[in-house]
């Protein structure tokens, strides 16, 4: 059976909503490690069966990532990654620092043989399924190499949760056009021209939604801006059309209707409904969530680490680059 550490002490609502989350995966058929404070987890996890793997420290927010990951060897994290790098777990998930993950998959977990940089991987709702954008925020600067790899590492997650077999893979810019661009884009472009990836060419940030790549490759400080901004538009669809919907002059059975339907956008926009985002490159399978996680998104980022282990996501990407 599939294991999967949790970060039971990261998050803003950890370890009630950690936890809570967890016990939620666990059952659809997650196996989950909960890793942290036996004495916070223990009256949480009480009667739902769950193994609690005790960690005594906690890395915070505002400390230095890399230096937290050196120095405090019993965070929760730390110990979440060794289990994974041990084979205890088949992935891990943490809703804590983003940094704090990114690190101890960095020093812990390792990265996979030739990949010059580890990548974040989301997956944005569109018009017909999920697009895959990558990065989103593990690295603000990157090379053109590194947006080639990139490519390979998106293309393994969409034929993982998307199911395709030969996904579309472009690359965000400021026009389709080849010469359109940085110098960084303009040499990227070259070099997923000859990649082993099915590359369509640039799309602008528009396109997302329309589908027409399954893959879009950005650097870490753009792909954050994009996921950040389209969280926040996301968030005022739904409050503005709620509003129109509270009018007088709507009529009420239009009213039912059109929240019904209101209400399966808003979960297919939601990024709770995804729960989180891969870190691929790593050896092990790496899932940051959000870090006001409630239950539903830290319970959805364990299935999401769970089937990323099932479906040999790993591997995939291992594949991808020697192919």
């Amino acid at each position: 059976m599939i294991r999967i550490a949790l970060d039971a002490m990261g998050g803003d609502k950890a370890p009630q909503e950690t936890v809570a989350g967890a016990i939620e995966a666990a059952q659809t058929g997650v196996q989950v490690l909960l890793v942290g404070d036996q004495a916070a987890l223990g009256p949480l996890a009480d009667g739902s069966g769950l193994e609690i793997v005790h960690a005594s420290e906690v890395i915070d927010m505002h400390e230095d990532p890399a230096r937290a990951i050196r120095e405090k060897k019993d965070a929760s994290v730390s110990i979440a990654a060794r289990l994974v790098a041990d084979g205890s777990a088949d992935g891990f998930v943490s809703a804590g620092s983003t940094g704090a993950a990114l690190a101890a998959a960095a020093f812990v977990v390792g990265r996979l043989e030739g990949v010059g940089r580890p990548a974040i991987a989301s997956v944005f709702p569109a018009i017909a399924g999920g697009v895959v954008v990558i990065d989103v925020g593990a690295n603000i600067e990157v090379k053109p190499e590194n947006l080639a790899q990139f490519a390979v590492m998106g293309a393994a997650v969409a034929t993982t949760y998307l199911g395709k077999t030969a996904p579309r893979v472009a690359l965000l810019n400021v026009g389709e056009e080849e010469t359109k661009g940085r110098d960084l884009e303009k040499a990227a472009f070259g070099l997923l021209t000859k990649g082993p990836t099915n590359f369509v060419g640039n799309v602008e940030g528009r396109d997302i939604a329309a589908h027409v790549a399954d893959v879009i490759v950005t650097d870490g400080f753009t792909g954050n801006i994009l996921l950040k901004t389209a969280e926040g538009a996301a968030r005022f669809t739904g409050a503005a059309l709620a509003s129109e919907l509270l009018a007088d002059d709507v009529l009420l059975d239009v009213r039912s209707h059109l929240t019904a339907a209101i209400t399966r956008l808003t979960e297919r926009l939601d990024p709770e409904y995804y729960g989180g985002a891969h870190l691929v490159g790593s050896k092990g399978v790496v899932v940051i969530a959000h870090g006001s996680s409630s239950r539903v998104a830290i319970a959805n980022a364990l299935e999401m680490a769970a089937e990323g282990a099932r479906q040999g996501l790993v591997q995939r990407v291992v594949d991808g680059l020697q192919g």
